[in-house]
């Protein structure tokens, strides 16, 4: 192998991917998922939102980024990246830190604004690694909130 190929190779396996942050959503993008998640429910009722997120249809599952929908008592109704996570409540749900995540989202989709950034660590599905996470919740209706998360510190 000539010296410039094995260079060549060196780089392909050492070198990290510059291009990969175009693969990673922004904090704009989970806000504006939220609201299109917000917005079918209002046009086509919760259950179509509910569908739809589950389904993972295109618009709500955009590079890293996913919709989950919870009720105010924590359980689970919508997740679109795992739908084993349904039907489950996570109210008692600790991330690494021992922050209760699920409580404080509903806590931050039960204030006043009824919307927020909720910081917590979850396992990232690409890295495999315990990763800072926040995730902006909106309160949906009146016992539901719906969320979507970035990770950051890539």
């Amino acid at each position: 192998m000539k010296w410039y190929q094995a260079l060549i190779l060196i780089l392909l396996l050492f070198v990290p991917n510059l291009s990969a942050a175009e693969d990673f959503g922004t904090r704009q993008e989970a806000v504006d998922m939220v609201k299109r998640v917000k917005a079918l429910a209002a046009r086509d009722g919760l259950q179509a939102a509910v569908e739809a997120v589950n389904s993972q249809r295109p618009e709500f599952k955009i590079k890293d980024l996913y919709p989950f929908i919870y009720t105010l008592e924590g359980i689970s109704v919508a997740h679109g990246a795992n739908v084993k996570m349904v039907g489950k409540s996570w109210i008692t749900t600790k991330d690494q830190d021992g922050n209760y995540l699920i409580q404080t989202m509903v806590a931050t989709a039960s204030s006043r604004e009824g919307s927020g950034w909720v910081n917590y660590k979850w396992p990232n599905p690409l890295t495999h690694k315990i990763q800072d996470k926040s995730a902006y919740i909106e309160k949906l209706g009146e016992d539901y909130f719906v969320g979507v998360g970035i990770y950051s510190g890539l």
